[in-house]
């Protein structure tokens, strides 16, 4: 389908032609010709390359809100873009049509290079770049290598993300980064394992990060009923914050429809955020945004 094949970054070689993937926390171990758990980073011969670079599957302009990012570049717009692939996998996915699509099974695909997306967005008067849709920690040497180009354009670069990724890959991407909404997806270590098939440690050390480093920071976890939703659940993920990363983070708490595998818990009652909303204004968070309600 592609004539550009792109070598990855964050990998090792391994014995018998395979190659441990340094990317992410499953530092996968992918055998020759087989793709990672992501489904975009390939073992060709022993060497890792990456399927997504230059082939974004969507490119839109979204207006920075909709990352969501409320408090960053405000009423601007950002040309958005994702791929395929994703290296958790939620069950409560909202957007599995390119979180779990391969470009093996996709049409042919126009070429995209980084310095033609930073062209791209000049000519769409877009003030930032954004990163989104699926994944992009999956696709982080397409995302690093427009975010130089970019800043050399004086264009601003999003990241939507479910931040599990590694500290080698997080310390040399984040820094070309100037803004992220990085989704918590529930605050306890049963819920990531049960429900998206990671872990949580990893996520918060991403947003200790990627906050430490003096980047702007918004924070989205998506409300599941009976799931994530518990009072003593949300307290707690408010008082890492607030011990962690800084009460003027802003936080989004969204309401969850059912999608994807996941169909247990029904719509989350627009009662219940607000709920969340009064409990964390009291503790003296003054950015709570509340979303699809």
């Amino acid at each position: 389908m592609k004539t550009e094949v792109h070598k990855a970054s964050w990998w090792n070689a391994e014995a018998g032609k395979k190659v441990k993937c340094l990317l992410c926390p499953r530092r996968c171990v992918i055998a020759d010709g087989r793709l990672g758990f992501c489904g975009v980073r390939e073992n060709q011969g022993g060497e890792l390359f990456s399927l997504a670079y230059g082939y974004p599957v969507a490119v839109h302009v979204d207006p920075i809100e909709k990352k969501p990012l409320v408090e960053f570049l405000p009423g601007s717009w950002s040309l958005s873009m994702g791929t395929f692939g994703c290296n958790l996998e939620c069950s409560f996915c909202q957007n599995y049509h390119l979180s779990r699509g391969f470009y093996k099974e996709a049409p042919e695909l126009e070429y995209l290079p980084p310095e033609q997306v930073v062209k791209l967005a000049k000519t769409k008067k877009c003030a930032s770049i954004s990163f989104t849709y699926n994944e992009p920690t999956i696709w982080a040497e397409y995302a690093l290598d427009i975010a130089k180009f970019a800043k050399k354009e004086g264009i601003a670069t999003v990241l939507v993300s479910n931040g599990y990724m590694t500290m080698e890959a997080a310390k040399d991407l984040y820094p070309f980064i100037d803004a992220a909404n990085i989704d918590m997806k529930g605050f306890s270590e049963e819920f990531y394992t049960t429900m998206t098939g990671g872990h949580l440690a990893p996520v918060l050390e991403s947003m200790k990060y990627f906050h430490g480093i003096g980047k702007h920071l918004e924070i989205t976890n998506l409300v599941i009923p009976e799931k994530n939703d518990s009072a003593k659940m949300i307290a707690d993920f408010l008082s890492w914050v607030e011990k962690e990363l800084d009460k003027n983070v802003p936080l989004h708490f969204s309401a969850y429809h059912q999608d994807y595998k996941y169909n247990e818990s029904p719509r989350t009652p627009s009662e219940t955020l607000l709920k969340i909303k009064k409990s964390a204004n009291l503790q003296g968070f003054g950015h709570v945004y509340l979303g699809n309600i």
